[in-house]
């Protein structure tokens, strides 16, 4: 499936540093604007990192499925939830080199894998490193999602040249023990630290949908907005809930009722200091 994204970011060495952060004020602010003042504000700021008549497209691949023994409320995949879903094993090196030639052909520059994994065994990274290798040697941008990542894994998935790294916060951290129990909010924040560490770009957003007020909704885009540095990539999911998980129940958003104030993206300032940018 391919999917809409905006393009190659300034390189983080040539970002300037963000001299204040978000608080959850300046958010709610932002999110309350009208939707046409949002609109106008969120493309002055697109523009000013992106070229605004320029759309990439990526393409991703499940690369291992099911059998996860996490217990993510909206996942199919996991090894808790009665969803008949069939664990598999990793996916062999030339089958997923072949799906990404078919992406590339296809019009897509980066390639996404994900893995239904808490995190990557060591038996497992050798094959993943080869991958990294081999879809880069098409000329496409590499993204994973392999669950948590330590240091040295992060360290090695770096050094084999991928791109991207994505690991989702999915809600605020107030609402996130409703989301899974078997790891923290903390957890999530500790990869994305490994990540960034060892040179790689964050692609990290969230599931709106899943029972969370709207102040978790703008608590979590403030997380974001405040990492050290801002996410490159900023995925932001609507749930489809899945029969046999816990969310299959939800309540689903009514078209029209969430904004997502893409003002806050990249390195932009809370709302009081950007008459400083002009």
């Amino acid at each position: 499936m391919l999917g809409a994204n905006d393009g190659e970011t300034t390189p983080a060495k040539e970002r300037p540093q963000r001299s204040q952060r978000w608080t959850a004020e300046d958010a709610w602010a932002a999110y309350q604007l009208p939707f046409n003042d949002l609109l106008f504000r969120s493309q002055s700021v697109h523009r000013e990192h992106f070229d605004p008549n320029r759309v990439q497209l990526s393409r991703l691949l499940n690369i291992k499925t099911g059998g996860c023994p996490e217990d993510c409320g909206y996942c199919s995949q996991s090894s808790h939830h009665a969803t008949a879903l069939a664990a598999s094993k990793l996916m062999e090196v030339g089958k997923i080199v072949a799906e990404a030639r078919k992406a590339k052909d296809s019009g897509a520059t980066r390639y996404c894998m994900g893995a239904a994994w808490r995190n990557p065994k060591p038996r497992d990274m050798d094959a993943i490193v080869e991958v990294v290798g081999a879809v880069k040697e098409l000329g496409l941008e590499t993204c994973m999602t392999l669950g948590m990542l330590d240091r040295d894994q992060a360290e090695r998935l770096s050094a084999a040249g991928l791109d991207y790294y994505n690991h989702n916060i999915d809600t605020s951290q107030r609402y996130y023990p409703s989301v899974t129990s078997t790891r923290t909010f903390a957890d999530r924040l500790d990869t994305l630290e490994h990540v960034r560490e060892a040179g790689m770009k964050v692609c990290c957003g969230g599931i709106l949908g899943m029972g969370e007020s709207e102040q978790d909704r703008v608590d979590m885009l403030v997380t974001l907005a405040n990492l050290p540095e801002a996410p490159e990539s900023v995925p932001i999911n609507m749930l489809i809930p899945i029969p046999g998980t816990p969310m299959a129940k939800a309540t689903p958003i009514p078209r029209g009722s969430v904004k997502i104030p893409r003002v806050w993206s990249l390195e932009t300032p809370p709302p009081d200091d950007r008459r400083q940018r002009r």
